[in-house]
């Protein structure tokens, strides 16, 4: 009897050969679309989406059902993203969306149906390592996706499966288009996806209901060198749009919601040698007995740098960096890195 795999399809090219891929190898496949919210304008999980995953899976002549996750989405994501940027933290929504919706309400789902697997497009690969489930980077380096992952637990991974691990962005398009996937030549996003045109103060403006407070702008020693327009507009290391005529650059170095200042400064205060971190997943051990030297990413598109890692406790990580890291941003995850297995990671406080 074949296994039965429950496919997470958004309408993108990716998700689509996944589903493909899975049905070669045999399974019992159910195509599923979550529904995440209802803004036209934006690049996943709309209703145009929903119905460019329908048309491939009846191209792959599988069964596709359309779930209504919103409810949860705004919850865990939306929420969650709103409320970092007003504690002045730098929130990541694709990691909160990967734990709470396609790993856990997703996964719910998927065992309700008796499905033994549920499959994603990501880049990834899931391999077995000293006894433990682990991830891997995928083989396309340039196209891995392990930084927004490192959440999966044992179980998860246990039934989880990625098939594009293997392959290359042009290698996906390529089958797409072999097999006809009205998607085959499909953008990708590029940004949130219930904030398409970048505007998060703005979206979160709309979104609360609420105007945010302008307040002073300082610099390290606290003097006061200007007014800022309210805190949700800053993240650490920007820039652009601060309005302060300083001669010279400077950058926002520290977000500070309980006297609504926002701390800039030259480049070079903006870094730092160690973090430390919360809402830890170990993957790769069950626990760091003794510091270890690993790499960490402190954001998504940056190469992993040396350091020593010590678990200080049951959910605490020290991370020391071999060197000083620009802008580690508080509210963002640490995810460390053996080689290309994820070992684990966890929430920069």
């Amino acid at each position: 009897m074949s296994k039965k795999a429950l496919i997470a399809m958004s309408g993108g090219v990716d998700s689509g050969v996944a589903a493909y891929l899975i049905k070669q190898q045999g399974y019992d496949c159910l195509g599923c679309t979550m529904l995440l919210h209802q803004n036209r304008d934006a690049a996943c999980s709309t209703t145009d989406d929903a119905a460019d995953a329908k048309a491939v899976a009846d191209r792959l002549q599988i069964p596709h059902h359309t779930y209504d996750f919103s409810a949860d989405f705004r919850d865990k994501v939306i929420n969650n993203f709103v409320c970092c940027y007003e504690f002045g933290l730098t929130p990541n929504p694709c990691i909160e969306c990967n734990r709470h919706l396609k790993f856990a309400r997703l996964f719910a789902q998927g065992q309700a149906l008796g499905c033994d697997y549920i499959i994603t497009g990501h880049y990834a690969r899931i391999t077995r390592h000293a006894g433990r489930f682990v991830l891997q980077k995928a083989v396309d380096e340039s196209k891995d996706q392990t930084y927004v992952l490192y959440s999966l637990t044992q179980e998860q991974l246990a039934h989880t499966l990625l098939p594009l691990g293997t392959l290359s962005k042009a290698e996906v398009r390529d089958l797409a288009a072999q097999q006809g996937f009205i998607n085959a030549h499909k953008a990708e996003s590029q940004d949130i996806c219930f904030v398409p045109d970048g505007k998060y103060a703005e979206f979160i403006e709309r979104y609360t209901g609420k105007t945010y407070p302008a307040g002073d702008f300082i610099d390290s020693q606290g003097r006061k060198l200007g007014r800022h327009q309210g805190i949700i507009r800053y993240t650490v290391g920007q820039r652009r749009g601060l309005g302060l005529a300083m001669g010279q650059p400077v950058y926002v170095a520290a977000i500070n919601p309980a006297d609504n200042t926002v701390t800039v400064g030259p480049d070079e205060e903006l870094y730092c040698s160690r973090l430390t971190a919360h809402c830890i997943n170990l993957m790769a051990l069950e626990k760091i007995s003794q510091p270890l030297r690993l790499q960490a990413k402190i954001r998504y598109n940056q190469k992993a740098q040396w350091a020593t890692v010590q678990q200080t406790a049951d959910d605490e990580l020290l991370v020391e960096f071999d060197q000083p890291q620009r802008a580690i941003a508080r509210g963002q995850a640490v995810v460390l890195y053996d080689g290309d297995i994820v070992v684990g990671g966890g929430r920069i406080d």
